[in-house]
């Protein structure tokens, strides 16, 4: 059963003050005198008081909160561009709401309502593609909007993130550089960003005068899923001497298929990954990656949107925070 929880009364009561002072404390501490400080801070802690910030958010003109939309927590990706944003909204003193979509626009929709209800500040975006109903609530709201994760799509207001279809160019570039012809691009979810960089892929295939192949899925992805996804090329396309993968967690898995195929890695399957996670470091041959900044695209996303919130100038067009290639050991 749920508990009743101490009110601001409760708290006053303890004291022996008025619940106005705890109210005044709870907004700003130098508002009462310095004694009161210390015996109100005791007797929240005492009771345990939980402040409701729910009625403050809705009547203030400011709420000190921003809403961030992610499309997966589980992806390491999205984790670390989170601990970016929190690097610079705790700082400020601001909370961050957020919600999870599963790379759907309708859920992100229904995220994006919620979010909005509780007078948000600000809001960061994740996606591109949002559904009529959302583009007009963020419009309603009005409130400074920054989207992640590509530097060139036509964004909302602010963006920031990388070329992924250029980033996808240059890592199939560097496999057929070393002498791979039959590369074969290895894709899930089927997100915008999964359709990017097989643009990107396609287009270097083609620049070398090769046909693309393709071999992709609509579940998440993982190092199961990896695996699978090369036995499939294997079966469609028996040349495949390459592999470039939308993310790590694909890359890694198809080399876990490789050793237990006995295949050589890179002598007979090269492989490379995209994002450059923690594990692409241990896997040996050490693995090739395309390294994106992820935190500190997560910390500039939030940098920019409090500055706007606090009223300063922010340059509109989109931040491109680039990437690196790490050729690694397995092409």
């Amino acid at each position: 059963m749920k508990k009743k929880r101490p009110v601001l009364q409760d708290v006053a009561d303890r004291i022996g003050i008025t619940k106005m002072t705890v109210s005044r404390y709870l907004r700003n501490p130098e508002q009462v005198s310095a004694a009161l400080q210390g015996k109100i801070a005791a007797a929240l802690d005492e009771l345990g008081y939980i402040p409701n910030r729910a009625p403050d958010m809705l009547s203030n003109a400011t709420s000190r909160a921003i809403g961030v939309l992610l499309p997966s927590l589980t992806n390491q990706v999205f984790a670390d561009v989170l601990r970016g944003i929190e690097t610079v909204t705790d700082a400020a003193g601001y909370q961050t709401l957020v919600g999870h979509f599963g790379y759907s626009p309708e859920k992100e929709e229904l995220q994006l309502r919620s979010l909005l209800g509780w007078n948000i500040d600000g809001l960061i975006l994740t996606e591109r593609t949002h559904t009529a109903a959302s583009l007009r609530m963020i419009e309603t709201a009005g409130i400074p909007v920054i989207e992640m994760m590509d530097s060139v799509s036509p964004c909302l207001d602010m963006a920031v993130g990388f070329d992924n279809v250029e980033a996808a160019r240059q890592m199939t570039q560097a496999i057929l550089q070393r002498g791979h012809r039959h590369t074969v691009y290895l894709g899930a979810r089927l997100d915008e960003r999964t359709l990017q960089k097989e643009r990107g892929y396609a287009q270097a295939m083609r620049e070398a005068g090769l046909e693309p192949k393709t071999v992709m899925m609509e579940a998440a992805s993982s190092f199961t899923a990896g695996a699978m996804l090369l036995r499939e090329a294997q079966k469609r396309y028996p040349q495949t001497d390459s592999l470039f993968c939308t993310n790590d967690d694909l890359a890694v898995g198809a080399m876990f298929e490789c050793q237990r195929q006995g295949l050589r890695v890179p002598e007979q399957m090269a492989i490379a990954g995209f994002h450059g996670h923690d594990i692409s470091k241990a896997t040996t041959p050490q693995l090739a990656t395309v390294q994106t900044p992820r935190e500190q695209m997560g910390q500039e996303a939030a940098s920019m949107l409090l500055a706007r919130i606090r009223g300063e100038a922010v340059d509109c067009g989109p931040l491109d925070i680039g990437f690196t290639l790490s050729i690694g050991e397995s092409i």
